[in-house]
């Protein structure tokens, strides 16, 4: 691999409560059949610039989520922390000089996010990329981050473990402190359900249904 395109790990962000959804695991609801971490992992190996390596963030069902093929890590920080103690357990654990993170319950991203994340890196200097996307307020539509989205430089960790030491768990409130590159995905050939994700047992059967 060129010094240009350097190695991408991938980490499916699977660790959350479900409070929305009563307190289930998330990432093994049922989305057209197979759990939704299924689903990720599926739609990682099918990216247009694809991963090294693949890992599962999870607190909960660690078997299960092992049986899907892909190392799982639960949370070094204790009391379901949220996303960014899933950031800093990969970037902990990753092997590779980038780490992509996406999460359990968005089935439908784009199936070239690593490759326009990682061009914009390169291109703007950046020490992460995040995907921005189109979304509907009132009459207009605006482009909203989508910070689980992230393409992070493995040294991130230096920054990401006192912060999250401190308490610290917003993960804008981390990424603003970093030269971030911001990659709107709304081309004409974006699909406009890409970053749809199912909080709700509701949202999940409506997103089946588009």
């Amino acid at each position: 691999m060129s010094a240009s395109r350097p190695g991408v790990s991938a980490l499916i962000l699977a660790g959350g409560r479900g409070a929305r959804m009563g307190g289930v695991d998330k990432g093994l609801q049922h989305f057209r059949g197979q759990p939704l971490a299924l689903h990720a992992f599926k739609r990682l190996q099918q990216q247009s610039q694809a991963p090294q390596a693949i890992l599962i963030n999870a607190n909960r069902n660690l078997d299960t989520y092992a049986s899907l093929g892909a190392p799982v890590w639960p949370d070094t920080l204790e009391g379901f922390a949220g996303p960014l103690a899933g950031f800093l357990c990969g970037l902990q654990r990753c092997e590779t000089p980038l780490l992509l993170t996406v999460p359990c319950d968005t089935p439908l991203f784009p199936l070239d996010l690593i490759e326009r994340l990682h061009t914009a890196l390169i291109a703007q200097d950046a020490e992460l990329a995040m995907a921005v996307a189109p979304e509907p307020d009132g009459p207009d539509v605006r482009l909203r981050p989508q910070p689980v989205f992230c393409l992070l430089k493995r040294e991130l960790l230096d920054s990401l473990l006192p912060f999250t030491q401190q308490g610290g768990r917003k993960i804008t409130a981390w990424t603003g402190q970093h030269r971030c590159a911001r990659v709107p995905f709304d081309h004409p050939q974006d699909s406009p359900e890409a970053f749809f994700n199912a909080n709700t047992l509701e949202e999940l059967h409506t997103l089946e249904s588009l």
